[in-house]
């Protein structure tokens, strides 16, 4: 059996169609989409992706959960509403790709808070998802205005939710680790919304902010008392 062609130190028990031949599961596991360019035809892709928004998930849901709840302090519903519509935005866009990365979702958050900002700041052209973000927002507000944020108290919510997207990807350039956590989280929470948002639609026609996409509420503590069924 051939070594890796990435590590050169374990052998290589997968067959990779980037590398033309052999690869660890390790260095497949790390590094596929990041540092390796997989193809879209690539056997182990859906199944790797797959495992890693499961996992991401879980650790993605407790976190999304004290988020939601420090939003709805900052700015109440409205507030809640804007970064919901991100996400929704997020998942619709990202759900059937494997290139996406969390830095893309960092510059739209970005973009969209310098068009909402009263002070003109140059730029360099909006990226695509950035483009798209901006115009799902101007939909929904134009729509809906009462229920999301606006334009003068979306900033504030749109700097809390870069940090909480940038803390949550960690440091890796190339990282995926929100997005995976995201993707997950509404495949395993959400189904139907994650079957829904995956049809293309048109801006605006998204489903509203504030209804079953909300984070479940955290489980109150058992007390024990009479009638409780525990042994003691």
């Amino acid at each position: 059996m051939s070594l890796c062609l990435y590590c050169k130190q374990r052998k290589g028990k997968r067959p990779c169609p980037a590398l033309s031949g052999s690869i660890c599961s390790s260095c497949c596991g790390e590094h596929r989409l990041t540092r390796i360019n997989c193809p879209d035809n690539c056997v182990y892709l859906d199944s790797g992706s797959d495992y890693q928004q499961k996992r991401l998930a879980e650790q993605f849901m407790p976190t999304r959960r004290d988020f939601y709840r420090d939003l709805g302090e900052l700015g109440g519903d409205k507030a809640v509403a804007l970064f919901n519509l991100i996400e929704v935005v997020t998942f619709g866009y990202f759900a059937g790709r494997h290139d996406g990365q969390d830095a893309e979702v960092v510059a739209a958050i970005q973009a969209l808070r310098r068009a909402l900002s009263p002070l003109h700041v140059p730029s360099a052209p909006i990226p695509v998802f950035a483009e798209h973000l901006k115009k799902e927002y101007e939909a929904f507000q134009k729509e809906n205005p009462q229920q999301i944020a606006s334009v003068s108290d979306a900033p504030e919510v749109l700097d809390r939710a870069v940090t909480f997207v940038s803390e949550f990807s960690g440091k890796d350039f190339q990282s995926r680790r929100f997005l995976s956590g995201l993707i997950g989280y509404v495949k395993a929470y959400h189904p139907q919304i994650a079957d829904h948002l995956r049809k293309k639609r048109e801006p605006g026609h998204i489903i509203l902010p504030g209804q079953s996409f909300m984070p479940p509420p955290a489980p109150e503590p058992h007390v024990h008392g009479p009638g409780c069924e525990h042994h003691h």
